[in-house]
């Protein structure tokens, strides 16, 4: 990604930055989906440093606006329920099967629950992802009641013991407050039977600042633990990752980086930093 060489380089040694030269990195680092008030404090940052330690002083600041919540996935002896949030179009169905795959491949027991119920298609799409893994999903006739099929997905996880029980919900709009009340009626009645171990929150990095505000929102209704963060390639900014991070504290699990079952991964705070760098 390497968003900040030119901000270090600009810094680094004896040569100063004029006016315009902070301008023109201000105008790059916006462009990244950092946010205007993270952008102001980087560059305020930077103006005041001099010498070869820019790039330390730099990660510096970056490592401090990260989460320091835990990262790691809900990991009690018994289910793990997790609800995995988000808008359509973020990925949010093939991202929770391939937490499924990543999960099942790592020899966990590992139950599906297709409560998007208001999207046929979603249905499907898990149904035949839950096939070529090789793990049971539970899903109801067509229109059901995503809560119903939550709650009929808990006791089969109580009774097949499975560590993860992880829950599709609808790709809710999220500028509509009745859909984010059914989404709180959801998690309530996953919870007269097992406790919410997570919500993972799907984003999609290209969205920018409004992935932010989804954040915010989701936040609000349910509580969000975690966020998966997808289409994190070569096209996307992936500034959007510390916006939220350091506006929220909440802490991105997973990333997608592309369409493919393997294209999902734990994220790594290092990594992503020194992309940042780099």
């Amino acid at each position: 990604m390497g968003l900040f060489n030119r901000l270090i380089a600009k810094v680094r040694g004896t040569s100063t930055a004029s006016p315009l030269d902070w301008a023109e990195i201000e105008s790059e680092l916006l462009q990244s989906d950092l946010g205007p008030a993270l952008v102001s404090e980087l560059i305020s940052v930077a103006q005041n440093m001099r010498g070869d330690d820019a790039e330390a002083s730099v990660k510096d600041v970056l490592v401090k606006k990260l989460s320091s919540k835990p990262r790691a996935l809900g990991s009690k002896d018994s289910t793990n329920v997790i609800m995995v949030v988000g808008v359509n179009g973020t990925g949010k169905t093939t991202s929770v099967a391939k937490l499924a795959t990543l999960l099942h491949a790592g020899g966990d027991s590992v139950l599906l629950a297709a409560a998007d119920t208001f999207r046929a298609a979603a249905v499907d799409q898990l149904s035949t992802w839950a096939d070529r893994i090789g793990v049971e999903v539970i899903s109801g006739k067509e229109s059901a009641e995503p809560a119903s099929v939550a709650f009929d997905s808990v006791q089969r996880a109580i009774e097949r013991k499975s560590k993860y029980l992880i829950i599709d919900t609808a790709g809710r709009l999220h500028n509509k407050s009745d859909l984010m009340a059914e989404l709180g009626k959801v998690k309530r009645v996953i919870e007269k039977g097992l406790p919410v171990a997570e919500v993972l929150l799907v984003i999609d990095a290209t969205t920018g600042q409004n992935g932010l505000a989804q954040a915010k929102i989701f936040s609000e209704a349910v509580e969000v633990t975690g966020l998966i963060l997808t289409k994190l390639d070569g096209s996307a900014r992936g500034g959007v990752a510390l916006a939220i991070e350091s506006a929220l504290d909440i802490p991105i699990k997973y990333i997608g980086t592309g369409e493919g079952a393997g294209d999902f991964a734990a994220f790594q705070p290092d990594s992503y930093i020194e992309g940042l760098l780099s």
